[in-house]
């Protein structure tokens, strides 16, 4: 049986996810529809806001649904007005990439923005700005300083957007006052193909994508009502999950690979992580291949982000945290609602058996 232990690239769909989309499946009804069955599908589309509302705790009405976490960034970031976008140097593809120029602020040894850094770059912008910090890195799990981020731009007369796609119920913070916040369904345990746009503190977007004046006019087309149903009864659920529970298996995980393999590296080791995730390098053995044996040993995990396409490049985060000599070797196991201790104790003999079939000058077993 596989350990799947890859859920910040996609958590396994909730029981409640998948039966609130099945049931819309076996309904018709387009939310924009005046008659019984428009109205129908548009509460369900309205309780599913609320739900999502919920675990953010902002109103419904400031929650604005997308096709997923890249199409939510691009909104913001496309939408904001701002002429200055400042970007942390550890940041999604979808936000780095998101525009031609952005300015990229450094980070510091633990992947944690520069404040420093980002105080000189507002000044310059003179109150024109947008500043775009995720709550939480994707592969290293890292924590970022969004209460001083949020302040200090603010303080400047700039907006921040914190993408908060890996943050979203696992753990509560200061990225809920973002101006904007950007989460994704799949990575809670909803279906692939849902997000939101959460829009605060009286922040104003412009509308990129035009057409029937759907989702307040910011995100026109048909909601995809199966995957938002999903979403919302998906988000529900994770309020209640047991972050404590999901550190403990990572922090036991964490704690008995590097017990097999000393001289292994653990990412963001000094900084607030995330309770679920683990980035992990063996300095003798590159991220593509330990990916490989880990699968053929049945256990799924990834090479940093699973979004490029199948792609296993250098991890641009690791790299801006000035660990360049392992941006080609860390491998990321990521814990969820689903994960048993089993999973890690598969995990962790799989981890002993490619150990140990290293040559001796490679570990310190």
């Amino acid at each position: 049986m596989t350990a799947y232990l890859d859920h910040n690239a996609t958590t396994p769909v909730r029981p409640a996810a998948r039966a609130a989309a099945l049931e819309v499946i076996e309904e018709t009804g387009n939310a924009s529809s005046v008659h019984a069955a428009g109205r129908r599908a548009r509460a369900r589309l309205e309780r599913a806001r609320e739900q999502v509302a919920a675990v953010i705790g902002c109103t419904p009405r400031a929650v604005v649904f997308t096709s997923g976490g890249t199409e939510a960034n691009h909104i913001v970031l496309h939408g904001c007005g701002r002429k200055h976008l400042l970007v942390s140097a550890v940041e999604h593809p979808s936000v780095l990439q998101c525009h031609d120029e952005v300015t990229v602020v450094q980070v510091d040894a633990q992947g944690r923005v520069d404040l420093a850094a980002l105080k000189e770059l507002l000044a310059q912008s003179k109150g024109d700005a947008m500043v775009s910090v995720m709550a939480a890195n994707n592969e290293t799990g890292v924590v970022q300083p969004l209460e001083a981020v949020i302040d200090l731009a603010h303080a400047h007369g700039a907006l921040v957007h914190s993408d908060a796609v890996q943050a979203a119920t696992k753990f509560d913070g200061a990225w809920k006052r973002a101006d904007f916040l950007t989460i994704s369904a799949h990575k809670l345990g909803g279906l692939q193909g849902a997000g939101a746009v959460v829009t605060q503190n009286g922040a104003v977007l412009r509308p990129v994508r035009r057409g029937g004046g759907q989702e307040l006019g910011l995100r026109s087309g048909t909601e995809a009502l199966p995957a938002l149903s999903a979403f919302g009864a998906a988000a529900d659920e994770a309020s209640n999950d047991d972050g404590e529970s999901l550190r403990g298996l990572r922090d036991t995980l964490e704690t008995a690979m590097m017990e097999v393999a000393p001289d292994a590296v653990v990412l963001g080791d000094d900084a607030e992580r995330l309770p679920q995730t683990l980035a992990i390098a063996h300095p003798s053995v590159d991220a593509e291949t330990l990916v490989m044996r880990f699968d053929l040993e049945g256990v799924a995990i990834s090479a940093g982000s699973a979004c490029s396409s199948g792609k296993m490049a250098a991890s641009h985060v690791v790299e801006a945290m000035g660990r360049p000599d392992l941006a080609r070797h860390v491998i990321r196991l990521s814990l969820g609602w689903s994960t048993t201790a089993d999973d890690c104790e598969q995990a962790v003999a799989a981890w002993s058996r490619i150990v140990g079939s290293l040559p001796a000058a490679s570990h310190a077993a």
